[in-house]
Parts: structure tokens; sequence; C-alpha cells
């Protein structure tokens, strides 16, 4: 039975699952072999393998310690992996930092500087 809301039509007969290609290969003349289709998931779950929600329970089940001692031990790894910079590279690269936001900190104020003067004397040549 369909429905019709303004112009679009509404129908509460089951539909087909959305499908989309598996490639993006399209035939390579027409009349050709059209692209295998792929099932998508559904939100709910139902249309694949361990697709949809998990459960409440299941995600609480591993309980708030065990959680939190997973996580601490899995940064631990994390931090042994990291490539740490040496103290002579953090140096130059604070100096290079420094430089720069002295280097444009000048050059803002003088912009700053050189605007205001144009407006005085414009503004002033004008009569205002």
């Amino acid at each position: 039975m369909a429905k019709k809301f303004g112009k679009v039509s509404v129908s509460e007969e089951a539909a087909d699952p959305e499908t989309e290609t598996a490639s993006a290969k399209t035939p390579e003349a027409p009349g050709g072999t059209p692209p295998a289709r792929v099932e998508r998931a559904t939100r709910d779950g139902s249309g694949g393998e361990g697709g949809g929600r998990r459960e409440k329970h299941a995600a609480q089940s591993a309980g708030f310690l065990a959680r939190v001692t997973q996580f601490l031990r899995d940064t631990r790894a994390e931090m042994r992996r990291v490539s740490w910079p040496s103290a002579k590279e953090v140096k130059n690269t604070t100096i290079i930092t420094l430089i720069a936001v002295v280097f444009f900190a000048v050059y803002l104020f003088l912009i700053d500087r050189i605007w205001a003067f144009l407006i005085e004397h414009l503004r002033t040549w004008l009569g205002g």
C-alpha cells in the first residue's frame, strides 16, 4: 500500500537491501556483463555478518578497572615506540620558532604603524 505525501509517494512494501558495485570499473561495451553487486549491511545489523550495534552489556562486561589497566598498558607500549628528538634538535627548533615569532611581531608592528600614519595623514589632508 502506497501513501502519497505531496510529491513524494511512500510504499510500505519490503524493499531490497541497498547494493553497490564491487569495483569502480564499468563494462567495456554496452550490453557487457555488469559489475558484481555486493550487499551492504543495514543499520540494525540484519543485513550482514557482524554489522549493526553492539549490545550495551557487552561493552560493560570488561569492567572499568580492566579497561583502565589495558589503556595504561597500550599507552606505555605506544610511548616506547615514539621517536623522541635529541636535546640539540629541540634547542634548534625552539630557536627557529622564537626567531620567527620575533620577526612576525616586528613585521606586524611596522605594518600597523605605517597604516596608522597613512590614515592619520589622509584624514588631515582631506580636512577631517
